[in-house]
């Protein structure tokens, strides 16, 4: 059973914890932004980390992608480890980051062979995995820096960043205009509001790529945390990971979270599906569809540590990504080797390659219309 963020504080303040070592919100709403100064591209341009606090929650954000960098949640005892994978310096993440904690756009997932026909014309996109796009290209929204200000609202303190993609950037067509917002609330909960405009027909599914694991960031393998998603469908995806169009029935596979089970119980099945993904990388059709308001789709939870995400959006799906494609090769924040396991994403989306199949909800916004989207992460202990 989930606690609330209020009894571990209170849990904290018995064991002799001061209301400003455990992070909890100021009187006046939680603690300003502060800006510093993360490191430079090569370039010259300033990459700036921000922190945040509020809630209990502590979360440093990069102007580079929109990066979540760390974010620190404690643990049933009051303990704070990070639970988001990142590095510790801007090179890193500008060599080969995986998208650690990244803004993802224009459009989250992958589109098959980069194509698609918008109002009967061909559009031919960036290719970056394979035959296909992924997260928008070879120079998505996660390899820019973002204009980034802080504000305080109330108890809530947060985050309001830019950017501008120009028409034909990465193949895609319009200009558009991008803004997120990041908002702590003063119980602690992430908010995430996306919008975006843009002059002429174009797709857009933009998402948070962040890599979780609720034990604390280099600490070893997310198959013990156990995981629940509404959704009794899911997108089946051909050898490139490329949906089929088929929205087959949960029921029966490994891709069954209806009910609460652990990451790792059904991951090395032998399922058509979970080779192709090397493990799970696949989106799941959420049972409420799309909502104006965020509504609850998923909880994951840390037995060791008894942390607990809960995840509320306005989307019609999740890709669920059990970081199937950590090898070893990158050293995170903590110092430690991350390997196959070590996290998993829960990006809340419009589904993969949604513009070649009619079928699907639509991801085209036109001149006129804004794009609005949320998302809302909770947390427990």
């Amino acid at each position: 059973m989930e606690t609330s963020r209020r009894t571990v504080i209170a849990a904290a303040a018995a064991a002799g914890l001061t209301a400003a070592t455990i992070g909890t919100a100021h009187a006046s709403g939680g603690r300003k932004p502060e800006k510093e100064l993360f490191g430079k591209l090569a370039d010259g341009t300033k990459v700036h980390r921000w922190s945040l606090e509020n809630g209990g929650t502590r979360l440093k954000v990069l102007s580079y992608g929109g990066i979540v960098q760390s974010l620190e949640i404690p643990d049933r005892h009051g303990r704070y480890r990070n639970v988001a994978l990142g590095f510790d310096n801007i090179d890193d993440y500008v060599a080969g980051s995986p998208y650690f904690g990244a803004l993802i756009g224009r459009y989250g997932n992958r589109i098959g062979k980069g194509q698609f026909t918008l109002d009967g014309k061909g559009y031919q996109l960036s290719v970056n995995d394979g035959v296909n796009s992924l997260h928008g290209g070879a120079k998505g929204f996660d390899k820019h820096v973002w204009d980034v200000e802080g504000f305080t609202s109330g108890s809530d303190v947060g985050l309001v960043l830019h950017y501008t993609s120009i028409d034909g950037e990465m193949g895609y067509p319009g200009t558009l205009r991008a803004k997120v917002t990041y908002t702590l609330t003063g119980h602690g909960d992430w908010r995430i509001d996306y919008e975006a405009t843009t002059d002429k027909a174009t797709v857009v599914n933009l998402t948070s790529h962040v890599y979780w694991n609720l034990a604390g960031e280099g600490s070893g393998s997310i198959y013990d945390h156990e995981l629940e998603i509404a959704a009794a469908r899911f997108t089946p995806v051909d050898s490139g990971l490329i949906p089929t169009g088929e929205l087959a029935a949960v029921a029966g596979t490994p891709f069954d979270f209806r009910r609460t089970k652990t990451v790792g119980r059904d991951i090395r099945v032998a399922h058509q599906q979970l080779l192709y993904g090397k493990g799970i990388d696949h989106n799941w059709v959420l049972d409420k569809g799309i909502t104006a308001r965020p509504r609850h789709v998923a909880t994951l939870r840390d037995p060791s540590s008894g942390r607990t995400l809960s995840i509320a959006t306005t989307e019609p799906g999740l890709q669920f990504y059990s970081g199937n494609f950590l090898d070893g090769t990158l050293v995170g924040t903590g110092g430690h080797i991350y390997r196959q396991g070590d996290a998993l994403c829960l990006e809340t989306q419009h589904f993969p390659d949604s513009p070649n199949h009619p079928s699907f909800p639509s991801t085209v916004l036109r001149p006129g219309q804004t794009y609005r989207t949320s998302t809302v992460h909770s947390f427990g202990a």
